[in-house]
């Protein structure tokens, strides 16, 4: 029976029934509760996060306390610090699960051995990092030139499922405006 990560990883490239078990070999199912950290500032992120099930939030402190949420991952989606993952250096941000979540972890050691071993393997992990880079430019071109209000509806109608997920001061953090500012905007929205 085909598994949920098989049908992901179907989207990018062909793999086969020995590829798949290579594959799958390198992956841990893990649990995480709410409100559980799998990455932390000044510690090195040794995985990388496949969401099975659940949702998750990175952020970072900056002097004053306050937080900016810079991602959110749910469902098919993938997390970590990226910065500290890909150059092996402590991380600056912190990534929580928001709701009990299951994922599938891979280790750098074990991801780098994969590349190595399949151009296939290889060609994965490029795609959906070029995937990911494509979005956070989205992001910031969006946080430059759109206003509060634009940049609320958009999110509503490309990420509908996380807009009932998440925090509401995580969403506003995340558009870059505050929690009231955001309660506005969505009363404004019911009322029409």
């Amino acid at each position: 029976m085909t598994s949920k990560i098989d049908l992901y990883i179907d989207k990018f490239v062909t793999l086969s029934e020995e590829e798949r078990e290579v594959f799958g070999a390198c992956f841990k199912k893990v649990k995480i509760k709410k409100r559980q950290f799998i990455v932390q500032p000044n510690f090195v992120a040794k995985h990388r996060y496949y969401v099975l099930e659940g949702a998750f939030r990175a952020y970072v402190v900056a002097d004053q306390g306050k937080d900016y949420t810079i991602t959110f991952a749910i469902n098919d989606w993938w997390i970590t610090d990226y910065n500290s993952y890909i150059f092996q250096q402590p991380a600056t941000m912190f990534v929580v699960a928001l709701e009990d979540s299951t994922v599938l972890q891979i280790d750098f050691d074990k991801e780098q051995e994969l590349k190595k071993s399949n151009h296939k393997f290889e060609t994965f992990f490029r795609i959906i990092a070029e995937s990911g880079l494509a979005s956070q430019q989205r992001r910031i071109i969006s946080n430059l030139t759109q206003t509060a209000e634009e940049r609320y509806e958009n999110f509503v109608l490309k990420y509908p499922q996380l807009v009932q997920r998440v925090p509401q001061y995580s969403l506003a953090s995340y558009l870059g405006m505050t929690t009231e500012f955001l309660s506005r905007i969505r009363n404004k929205r019911s009322k029409k």
